[in-house]
């Protein structure tokens, strides 16, 4: 059974502490958007991962064999799963691919195994995966709190073209928390303000923030911004931790001229549809 693994976009980004097992607490609006990996799981005496994408671990690091095994786990269920995955998401780019394919696999697992679960228990399973996962369960649009595991749906969020745009480097997630400790920066709370602006009917997307873009202080990431926005993008910021930057635009024909002139200038340019 396959099923497509969506990335997403954090529309905001607050770091509002820290837990005492090193997790931080966040406040974040995320979205996901069109680009996707595929996910194929079949029944299986064992759990296997098989995935042609460099770099991409096939055992226990991976975020789909630990989501089969806490499937398994919770269920009781006496089984494995042969686990296909066929990546388009860029890794180290702060699009959530790896916590999205995790989703998608523990979905899959519940309906070919009939287990029955509900989205509330996927959802409790997905929280020990890793941050995010439990976002990538509904899916959609949604304030997300905690490590990530406290979701609140938005579904009233104004549809936009998303051009992404990664460039060669790549950021390590637990490094870009690490400096922004480092530096003791604190948070812009752009969070409230965002939602604050879709509740009186102003557009959401003139409050974006990142507290881990302000302490990436990044040079490069700035330029890529530059060079989105030169062509009416609405808006520009770095996705999570980075490296991929994003841009929202009302006009398609406006994204799609900024995609054919960035596409020979960066290793990764897709123009993708919010979802």
């Amino acid at each position: 059974m396959t099923d497509k693994a969506f990335a997403k976009i954090n529309l905001t980004l607050d770091i509002v502490g820290k837990r005492s097992d090193g997790y931080h607490l966040l406040e974040t609006v995320m979205r996901e958007i069109s680009l996707c990996d595929e996910i194929t799981v079949e029944k299986a005496d064992e759990i296997e991962i098989i995935c042609r994408e460099p770099g991409v671990p096939k055992d226990e690091k991976n975020t789909c064999y630990k989501a089969a095994e806490l499937f398994f786990g919770a269920t009781k269920i006496r089984g494995g799963a042969r686990i296909e995955i066929k990546k388009r998401i860029p890794s180290q780019a702060g699009l959530g691919g790896g916590s999205s394919d995790a989703a998608a696999v523990l979905k899959l697992l519940n309906i070919i195994y009939g287990a029955g679960l509900s989205i509330k228990r996927l959802e409790e399973i997905a929280a020990k995966v890793g941050a995010d996962v439990a976002f990538f369960i509904k899916g959609g649009a949604a304030v997300c709190k905690g490590a990530g595991e406290q979701t609140e749906s938005l579904p009233n969020l104004p549809e936009r073209y998303v051009l992404i745009v990664k460039p060669e480097f790549g950021v390590s997630t637990p490094e870009a928390y690490k400096k922004f400790d480092e530096k003791g920066l604190g948070s812009k709370h752009g969070t409230p303000k965002f939602l604050s602006a879709l509740e009186r009917g102003e557009n959401p997307y003139l409050c974006l923030s990142s507290d881990l873009e302000d302490s990436a202080e990044d040079q490069r990431i700035e330029k890529i911004k530059g060079e989105i926005a030169a062509f009416g993008a609405e808006a520009v910021q770095m996705s999570g931790s980075g490296s991929a930057v994003f841009g929202l635009f009302e006009d398609k024909k406006a994204a799609e001229s900024a995609e054919a002139a960035l596409k020979g200038r960066y290793p990764f340019v897709c123009l993708c549809k919010s979802i």
